[in-house]
């Protein structure tokens, strides 16, 4: 059964199970004060809960997983086997904080960010903390994320921080206590906006009357704070530069770049010429002007930081040194999240500021300082061991749960690399209430927040992403461990104001024309693959369930004939040689090869290899697609997963019975893509891909099926299973009325213009794909190569006739066998130049080079 099946089940009547959060002694709470009351807002939420009890909220907790499963949500876990793709967890029970808690927490963060943006300012600026004794410099100077390429680097205007996210813990008196900054590329604040959109929809009614603060406004300003960074003052070209769908939180740049309008781009989508940064679109070359990354520094340009980076673009330092382009947050950021600088804070801000900061940060000893090095090397045991600034393969450890031998080998470490390690104590993380299923268990958690610039100063996210542990004694919270999320509630004890801007959170921004009629080159090409991997698995799966039935059926076909048809579908799969070099043995017993062309991932051709291949595709241009085409690409994927277990049994078990979800749900993608996709440039090109695939796959077909001739009973049974495999054998038997025969047969599948699944048909609706699409400038009356490969296609085609092309010589149809070979160069050379033209733009459109050659 998969997922989606389970999800539509009702839950099994049970009695009502009141619930109630009693963490018992010795936990820290967060959700009562020192006097043991519960905190505002807490005693509605639980009271609410508990009315609905454990079996209403598994209800509610079924339908956030789908919603969340159908929107795509997901969260990549690095070395996790199986599929890439995991969904984002959500625990059902929102992290309550009421406003006046709220409003001194903010105040703290944003005194926290505007102390951030004056540090980063001055370290690649004067360095007056180091020059006054504020910093040592050998904290700057041996962080590795200080980028001496980027010294003198400024945004214009009062504020280098553009977002900042900091990860803080509740303490024992009640303050908030702050871990860590993120700065480079900070995550989560799609994840934030998907949680709310979720919640919302679970619990409509309590949402609403616990006043919860709207957070549109955050993403609405930050929208805003990226166009004002425009070096021309023009209304800019922003897009948000992603490491691609292998990335832990791809779901989250799509989901943001979707919701503010932005074009989602990777290296390969971007190139710098003539001094400017352009995005390849199939309508030329874009100006980006403002670039929002998703990628850390030093792999954002292999020229000047690192060379074997392949996520980055060549020459991007140079013009955002050349002020032709602003990056936020921008190169060098990293700094920021140097550790060491949480043991300096307090000094730092008397200087900037002029007073103490009113978060507190964690206790941080530097191992580059004697006393904290003797401090460091007395109580390891009771510490957590960290390098100074993330980098891979450098996870935090907590000395405690050292051997001996390992804690002698990381001292020793630590004192050859003494610049490099900083040392906190474990701080206890209270626990707030988490639905296991049955009940509410405490689970300890962490809360990160945002602020984005403003014109003056920073704006708080109202809310944040709280992560929660797997177990009620877990302290090591982390994503990549499966830890889940939670939606944060600001309340209020009165309705909050709403703002036009607010009033549909889950609502996507307006988007710039200009910026909205082009797409990278990369997203149309996965596009076009999309739909020629769709089509190319479901005419597959449509051949192998018409050959698993006649090998199954009541009457027997000929050796000849299963010979053909086994034949035909390694050649038609792409699973060669397959069944074309099998010995008769092998022919005669052929359930081993076709089970292992169904379900073989590691084999090129394979259904399941096929349909991964378009799921990545799918992946790739995610942000293209609508929530309906997310939904049904979700049923595939779980579909997919289920294949193994339902061919269970073999041939023996009618196995095509196995691959009717996948059909089905492929024919569902085809019927959102023809009537709720809107026409553009991305939607034809996904149509052109599956025209021309659905093209060779009936070449392939009528090939493999219609060349060979054999006894009047073969023909019999290859034109039913070629008909059958085409849908078109209840057209042939109403037709068939009048007159019936191979004729009429090819007549369907070749020539009529009525039928959807003909050749014709393919080769009529890529005609009008090119007509639309964008040209270069032959010579007067010439045409280009793709459209003299269509036409002459075309052309054949309509001239054949179908009694010469069903012409005997010997056991086999001579003129058919020529007519399907030449019509199959055509439509490759004409899907080469269709690729050669608009994706590796090896000849492009002539606009894009007279937009290269106007570059000033």
């Amino acid at each position: 059964m998969n997922q989606s099946q389970s999800m539509n089940q009702s839950p099994v009547a049970t009695p009502a199970e009141p619930l109630e959060y009693q963490p018992g002694p010795g936990v820290l709470d967060d959700v009562r004060d020192a006097s043991g009351a519960l905190k505002p807002g807490w005693d509605y939420l639980l009271g609410s809960i508990g009315n609905l009890g454990a079996a209403a909220m598994r209800q509610r907790e079924q339908k956030a997983r789908r919603i969340l499963r159908d929107d795509g949500a997901s969260y990549n876990i690095y070395g996790k086997p199986g599929s890439a793709s995991n969904s984002w967890a959500l625990d059902p029970v929102p992290y309550v904080i009421d406003s006046e808690d709220w409003a001194r927490i903010e105040a703290g963060l944003v005194e926290r960010s505007e102390l951030f943006n004056l540090i980063l300012r001055d370290l690649y600026g004067p360095r007056d903390l180091i020059r006054h004794g504020a910093l040592p410099p050998e904290a700057l100077f041996s962080h590795g994320g200080f980028l001496r390429a980027c010294q003198g680097m400024q945004i214009p205007g009062e504020h280098e921080l553009i977002l900042h996210a900091v990860d803080m813990v509740r303490q024992a008196d009640g303050s908030m206590c702050v871990l860590s900054d993120r700065t480079q590329a900070p995550s989560g604040a799609g994840y934030v906006l998907e949680n709310r959109t979720v919640m919302s929809r679970v619990f409509p009614s309590l949402y609403r009357d616990s006043h919860v603060h709207r957070i549109a406004s955050f993403y609405q300003r930050l929208r805003l704070k990226l166009s004002s960074l425009s070096p021309s003052g023009d209304i800019p070209r922003i897009a948000l530069l992603t490491p691609g769908a292998h990335n832990e939180t791809y779901f989250e740049h799509a989901y943001l770049a979707n919701y503010m309008g932005l074009s989602l781009v990777q290296s390969g989508d971007l190139v710098v010429r003539n001094g400017c940064l352009w995005m390849k679109s199939l309508d030329g070359l874009k100006r980006v002007e403002v670039l929002l990354r998703r990628v850390d520094d030093e792999f954002c340009d292999p020229v000047e930081l690192r060379p074997d980076s392949r996520l980055g673009v060549p020459g991007l330092l140079e013009i955002v040194r050349n002020g032709r382009l602003v990056i936020a947050n921008p190169l060098g950021s990293g700094v920021l999240e140097n550790a060491i600088l949480l043991k300096y804070l307090p000094n730092i801000a008397t200087q900037l500021l002029g007073r103490e900061l009113r978060l507190a940060s964690v206790q941080t000893y530097w191992a580059g300082d004697d006393r904290d090095l003797a401090h460091i090397v007395q109580n390891i045991d009771q510490l957590i061991i960290k390098r100074a600034w993330r980098a891979g393969g450098h996870a935090s450890v907590y000395g405690g749960d050292l051997d001996a031998s390992r804690r002698q080998a990381l001292l020793a470490d630590i004192h050859r690399h003494r610049y490099h390690y900083v040392a906190q104590p474990r701080l206890a993380k209270p626990c707030i209430p988490a639905f296991s299923g049955t009940a509410l268990e405490p689970r300890p958690k962490l809360l990160r927040t945002f602020a984005v610039a403003t014109d003056s100063s920073y704006m708080v996210l109202p809310g944040g992403l709280t992560r929660i542990a797997t177990a009620t004694d877990g302290q090591f919270i982390s994503m990549q461990e499966g830890s889940p999320s939670k939606d944060t509630w600001i309340t209020a004890s009165e309705p909050e104001r709403i703002l036009q801007a607010d009033l549909a959170e889950d609502s996507p921004r307006s988007v710039p024309e200009t910026q909205a009629n082009s797409l990278p080159s990369r997203v149309v090409e996965n596009l076009y693959w999309m739909g020629r991997y769709a089509e190319r698995a479901e005419a597959s799966m449509r051949l192998l369930r018409t050959v698993f039935v006649l090998l199954n059926g009541e009457d027997p076909i000929s050796p000849e004939a299963q010979r053909i048809l086994l034949q035909t579908v390694s050649e038609t799969t792409y699973t060669l040689p397959g069944f074309t070099t099998a010995s008769p043995e092998q022919l005669a017993d052929p359930e081993q090869e076709l089970l292992q062309i169904v379900r073989d991932g590691n084999r090129s051709g394979s259904v399941r290899s096929t349909l991964e291949s378009m799921l990545r595709a799918a992946e790739e241009s995610k942000e293209s697609l609508s929530t309906d085409t997310i939904r049904v690409i979700n049923d595939l994927r779980d579909a997919l997963d289920d294949l193994d277990a339902d061919l269970v049994g073999g041939l023996a078990s009618a196995p095509e019975e196995a691959l009717d979800p996948l059909v089905t749900a492929l024919a569902g993608l085809s019927g959102l893509t023809q009537e709720s996709m809107i026409r553009g440039v991305g939607w034809r090109f996904m149509d052109m891909g599956k025209r021309i695939e659905r093209a060779l796959q009936t070449i392939t077909t009528i090939k493999g099926l219609m060349t060979p001739v054999g006894g009047e009973a073969d023909q019999g049974t290859l034109l039913t299973a070629m008909l059958t495999a085409m849908e078109a054998l209840m057209t042939y038997r109403r037709r068939g009325r009048e007159r019936r025969g191979m004729e009429l047969g090819m007549e369907l599948v070749l020539l009529d213009p009525s039928n959807p699944r003909s050749l014709i048909f393919q080769l009529a609706r890529l005609e009008e794909h090119l007509q639309e699409l964008p040209r270069s400038d032959p010579a007067a009356g010439e045409l280009d190569e793709e459209a003299r490969a269509l036409l002459e296609a075309t052309s054949t085609l309509k001239l054949s006739r179908l009694p010469h092309l069903l012409q005997i010589s010997g056991h086999t149809r001579p003129e058919m066998n020529t007519l399907m070979t030449q019509l199959g160069a055509l439509l490759r050379e004409f899907s080469r130049c269709i690729s050669d033209k608009h994706f590796d733009h090896r000849s492009g459109p002539q606009q894009l080079f007279g937009t290269i050659r106007g570059v000033g």
